[in-house]
């Protein structure tokens, strides 16, 4: 599903009829003007994929409260690491580095493994590596 209906606010339904319902919507995968798009969809379909977003009776939305909410986030974690006397964490600079030749072993037959790629932390491949980069075990 490349949208989400689950902020979909009135201002967003262009149009709807017993054909189906046309709103906007924010594609995050495009950058610039053409993030905003246009999309038409079967009645029933809209509706289903409106539903996947309603809580449960007795459930509660829970994304801005607690311990983890965005805004008071590291004094919330500091207050609790003091009040459960626990040492923070260790800072990411303070942790020593792999040596370039570090190679980890593979989880099936504990061999080295051979680094081909390495991607962006929480970003998937869309598409085959290209063809010039080269291999770090074999460099000509």
């Amino acid at each position: 599903m490349p949208f989400s209906l689950r902020r979909l606010a009135n201002h967003r339904l262009i149009a709807f009829d017993s054909a189906g319902v046309t709103f906007r919507y924010k594609n995050y995968r495009r950058v610039g003007g053409d993030r905003q798009q246009v999309m038409s969809l079967a009645t029933d379909e809209f509706i289903r994929r409106f539903l996947l977003h309603v809580l449960p009776r007795g459930f509660h939305r829970i994304r801005h409260y607690g311990l983890l909410a965005g805004s008071a986030r590291k004094a919330s974690l500091a207050l609790a690491r003091e009040l459960l006397n626990v040492a923070a964490p260790a800072a990411a600079n303070d942790q020593p580095t792999e040596p370039d030749g570090f190679r980890p072993p593979c989880s099936c037959c504990g061999g080295r493994m051979i680094v081909i790629e390495v991607f962006e932390r929480r970003r998937q491949p869309r598409g085959p590596p290209s063809a010039n980069t080269t291999n770090r075990e074999f460099r000509p």
